[in-house]
C-alpha cells in the first residue's frame, strides 16, 4: 500500500512538473526578449463592429491584462481588406502588429489580379481562432425539401432560377459558384449590396437560393421563412442536427467554412509567435470567451500556427481554381 501511494506521488509530481513547463518557458522567453515594452497593435482590415473587430477587442482587452501592455484594435477598412492588411505586411517583424483577418484574406486574392502582398509569403500565422458554417437555404414557395430535388428542379429549368449574394466575389458568391461546379448546374447570380438584401429577396421568393452563415439565417430557418437543405460544414450543425451535410450528400469537395484568424508580418521572431500563440489559446479555452464567441456563431479553433498556415495554403489555391474555372471577373 505504501508502494502504491509513494508511486501515485511521484506521479503527481511529474505531470506537476510538465504541465508548469510552458509556463516556466514562456515567462523566459518574455524576459529574455524584453517583451512586450510597449503598446501592440492589433490591425483590422475591416469596419468595427464586424466579427473581425469583435475578436480583436475581445482577445485584446484579456491579453492587454496578461501582458501588461496597452493593445491597440486599428480598424484600417477598405478595399475589400487590403488596405489593412498591407499595413501589417509592410510593418516591421517586432511583435508590436498583427492581422485579425478573416475568410477574405483567402478570397480577394482569388479575385484581384495585382495585391501589393502576397498572401501567404508575406506573413507568418499565429493562430487560427475561429470558424463558422454556411448554410444552403431556398426560398419555401419552391416547394423543395431536399438537395437532391433541388438539383433534379434546377436541372430541368437550366438558367431559369437565380441565387443571390450579399456582392460579388465575397465567400458567399464563390461557395456558391463552387456548388455549380461540383453539380453541373445553371443559376443566375444576383448580387446585392450587403446581406440583408441578399436574403429578404428569397425569403420574399424573387430569388430562389442563396449561401449565408447559420447565424444569420438561424431566425428565418425557425420561423419557416426560408428552408436549408444541406450545410456546408464537415459535420452537422448542432443547431440543426437534422440537416444533412454536402459531403454526406455525396458532395465531399463542397466543405465551406468562413474562417478567422491571426497573422503577423514575415519574420517576426518564433519566440513571439509562440508567446502571443500561447496566450491566446488560454484566452479561447476560457469559458466567458468561449460563449462570446458561439453568440458570435463561430466554433472555437485554436492550437498551433500551422493550423492557419495548412488552412491558408488549401484555401488560397481552391478559390483561385473555382474563378478561374467559372470563369469569374470582379475587377
Amino acid at each position: 500500500m505504501k508502494l502504491h501511494l509513494f508511486s501515485v506521488y511521484r506521479l503527481v509530481l511529474f505531470a506537476t512538473f510538465w504541465y508548469a513547463i510552458p509556463l516556466v518557458v514562456h515567462a523566459q522567453i518574455n524576459q529574455n526578449l524584453n517583451y512586450p515594452s510597449k503598446s501592440i497593435n492589433f490591425v483590422v482590415p475591416y469596419t468595427s463592429g464586424t466579427t473581425a473587430d469583435v475578436l480583436a477587442r475581445l482577445i485584446g482587452t484579456r491579453l492587454s491584462t496578461k501582458l501588461n501592455v496597452p493593445i491597440v484594435v486599428d480598424n484600417k477598412a477598405g478595399a475589400a481588406g487590403i488596405i489593412g492588411t498591407d499595413n501589417v505586411a509592410k510593418a516591421q517583424p517586432s511583435g508590436y502588429s498583427f492581422l485579425f483577418t478573416a475568410t477574405s484574406h483567402g478570397t480577394t486574392p482569388a479575385i484581384k489580379s495585382q495585391l501589393p502582398f502576397d498572401p501567404i509569403k508575406s506573413f507568418t500565422p499565429v493562430i487560427l481562432l475561429g470558424t463558422s458554417a454556411l448554410g444552403f437555404v431556398t426560398s419555401p414557395d419552391l416547394q423543395i425539401n431536399t438537395l437532391k430535388e433541388f438539383v433534379e428542379y434546377s436541372k430541368n429549368k437550366p438558367n431559369q432560377l437565380d441565387y443571390s449574394t450579399p456582392g460579388a466575389g465575397g465567400i458567399q458568391h464563390l461557395a456558391m459558384e463552387l456548388f455549380l461546379q461540383e453539380t453541373g448546374l445553371k443559376l443566375t447570380h444576383v448580387p446585392y449590396k450587403g446581406s440583408s438584401g441578399a436574403m429578404t429577396d428569397v425569403i420574399a421568393g424573387h430569388v430562389k437560393a442563396t449561401i449565408v452563415s447559420l447565424q444569420t439565417a438561424s431566425p428565418f430557418i425557425l420561423s419557416g421563412q426560408l428552408k436549408m437543405i444541406a450545410v456546408m460544414s464537415d459535420e452537422r450543425s448542432p443547431a440543426f442536427p437534422q440537416v444533412p451535410t454536402f459531403k454526406e450528400l455525396g458532395y465531399p469537395g463542397l466543405v465551406v467554412d468562413t474562417w478567422y484568424g491571426v497573422l503577423a508580418p514575415l519574420n517576426t521572431p518564433k519566440e513571439i509567435i509562440n508567446t502571443i500563440n500561447h496566450e491566446i489559446n488560454l484566452i479561447l479555452s476560457q469559458a466567458d470567451a468561449k460563449e462570446s464567441m458561439s453568440k458570435l456563431g463561430l466554433h472555437v479553433s485554436g492550437g498551433k500556427p500551422d493550423k492557419l498556415e495548412k488552412l491558408l495554403t488549401k484555401e488560397i489555391p481552391k478559390w483561385a481554381s473555382v474563378v478561374q474555372n467559372r470563369k469569374i471577373n470582379v475587377e
